[in-house]
């Protein structure tokens, strides 16, 4: 009787851990800044979407300076460090690039460990993140203001 009630009991438990499962999401990650200026990390716009995980996943932006300029300003101190933080990170990195544009210029931040600097110039820009991973890729805009 103990036997098939202990039986009965493994058996129900591992009936049941099948039905508790984790719910992966596989869509685009979000990425976001961490800064002084900010008590919680601030989100940049999706632009350009080529992922596939789950499902396709696909957006495309004309105009991305556009988009950027539509986003509320992100308010950084010239030369400050920001990590670039993702939601999610269910992909492997193989390529993340991130510059900034400031009217026809383009400048190229060095991206270290997830993470570079702003430009020491201060003025209006429009930042890109570039991501690439094994699941697609993804580019992200801002605006940004270097004080």
């Amino acid at each position: 009787m103990k036997r098939t009630l202990l039986v009965s009991i493994t058996l129900f438990v591992f009936i049941l851990s099948g039905c508790i499962a984790e719910d992966y999401d596989f869509t685009p990650p979000t990425v976001s800044f961490g800064s002084q200026h900010f008590s919680e990390p601030v989100e940049l716009e999706a632009a350009n979407i080529d992922w596939n995980s789950d499902k396709q996943y696909t957006k495309e932006t004309e105009d991305i300076f556009s988009l950027a300029k539509e986003q509320k300003p992100l308010y950084f101190s010239s030369g400050e460090q920001a990590p670039i933080i993702f939601e999610t990170q269910d992909f492997r990195i193989e390529e993340l690039s991130a510059y900034v544009w400031q009217k026809d210029k383009k400048t190229t931040l060095q991206v270290n460990d997830q993470e570079f600097s702003f430009p020491q110039e201060k003025g209006e820009y429009v930042l890109v993140v570039d991501l690439i991973s094994d699941n697609g890729s993804v580019q992200y805009v801002g605006n940004l203001v270097i004080e």
